[in-house]
């Protein structure tokens, strides 16, 4: 019986190495693509611009407001001002009726990109502008295109200031949110309902932008990031989206990290740095852990990027030792102590934790912990020993792991 556990137990941690080490480590190894960074972010290659490069000075000017900002079907930002088009973070701009010359000339009043999670290939870019609506597919316009926004979207009014998707993980529901003025409207594509929401601390977006599950209303140049379900605003903002969305010579949060070694190789996932943690939720969601941050390794359309874990994980602090996704709960170790996450409420932190990892799983630490797809039992691991925890219902409250079964394998 011991033998057969053991054997299980190499097989899902085999299982659990091969994921990992399906995604690019290496910046230029064999065969691998060097990762996109949308943003101007740690690690990203702004190109070779001079601050006296006429596209550079126009996209970096105290006057370079854009009026929408997206990501297209394959995960690259857009920028769009007036008759023209960025695409990506550095170069020049073109024409808008260059890819998409049904829509003839500028401005765009607001884009956004729907993603069908269940059929990717549904996925549709929507570029909105005055009382209509395009809907392209592989740079292709869809058939029906364009609409009346009213007619796509019921109730919606034109001549919008700004829109964005939002993701059932983030809203409980498919549907996008519009701008326009003060007035915020959320767009359930399910059921076509409309809500006004009362939003005190978001308003006036002249675009906005979901990238890696955080949503960013821009007020000219300068941006705020908010909750897509109460418009709640964390501190610190607003910013200016010349520092984080727009490679300009000399700027961007990641500049000073790129000064110091050592904050550089810990925000740079191909730094070679040591990562403590793994994990995959039940979405699919993988997740690297490095001393205070945290990298999404399943995002590689869209970009990378190097979180504070305290960002997505409220009040969860320091270093991660293990981690393990099960029944959309995530449990966090961090030395003798476990805290748990709920996956499926915007990682809502269960009440009544961080307890004590003795108490919670009868063991005193853990340096990895990993369940296998379908199964309820989990493997810890700590130094040269292992312990097999059954996975029982969980408490009332939401946590709580079954029967412990400690054994070395």
């Amino acid at each position: 019986m011991r033998a057969t556990a053991a054997a299980t137990a190499a097989l899902c941690l085999a299982w659990a190495l091969a994921l990992v080490l399906a995604y690019p480590h290496a910046r230029n190894g064999p065969g691998m693509t060097p990762p996109k960074l949308p943003g101007a972010s740690h690690g990203s290659r702004c190109g070779a611009e001079t601050p006296n490069d006429t596209d550079t000075l126009r996209r970096c000017a105290d006057d370079g407001a854009f009026d929408a900002v997206t990501l297209d079907e394959k995960g690259r930002m857009l920028f769009f001002k007036g008759d023209e088009v960025w695409k990506g973070l550095h170069g020049g701009p073109e024409p808008i009726n260059a890819t998409w010359p049904e829509l003839g000339s500028g401005p765009v009043d607001a884009a956004f990109r729907i993603h069908h999670q269940d059929s990717p290939e549904h996925d549709s870019l929507y570029l909105l502008q005055g009382e209509q609506v395009w809907a392209y597919a592989d740079g292709k316009l869809r058939s029906g295109y364009p609409r009346a926004i009213g007619d796509e979207f019921k109730g919606v009014p034109g001549h919008l200031d700004s829109a964005v998707e939002c993701h059932v993980e983030e809203c409980q529901a498919e549907g996008v949110i519009f701008f326009k003025g003060t007035h915020a409207y959320w767009y359930d594509l399910s059921t076509g309902q409309l809500k006004e929401r009362a939003w005190t601390q978001v308003g006036n977006c002249s675009a906005m932008l979901r990238w890696l599950e955080r949503y960013y209303c821009f007020q000219g140049l300068r941006f705020l990031r908010f909750h897509p379900l109460t418009g709640d605003v964390p501190r610190h903002y607003p910013l200016d989206a010349r520092d984080y969305f727009i490679c300009c010579p000399g700027r961007g949060h990641g500049y000073a990290a790129r000064q110091n070694a050592t904050l550089y190789a810990l925000m740079d996932r191909c730094s070679g740095m040591p990562l403590q943690a793994f994990t995959s939720d039940d979405k699919g969601r993988l997740y690297a852990f490095r001393q205070s941050y945290y990298f999404r390794l399943d995002s590689q359309r869209d970009g990378w990027h190097a979180w504070p874990i305290k960002h997505t994980w409220a009040g969860l602090e320091g270093e991660v030792d293990a981690a393990f996704t099960w029944e959309n709960l995530t449990y966090f170790i961090q030395g003798a102590q476990v805290s748990i996450y709920r996956e499926d409420r915007s990682h809502a932190p269960v009440q009544g934790y961080p307890k004590r990892l003795q108490d919670e799983l009868g063991i005193p630490g853990a340096d990895a912990a990993f369940i296998c797809p379908g199964s309820t039992l989990l493997y810890v691991i700590r130094g040269a020993r292992g312990w097999g925890a059954r996975a029982g219902r969980a408490r009332a409250r939401g946590g709580g792991m079954g029967t412990r079964t400690p054994g070395s394998h």
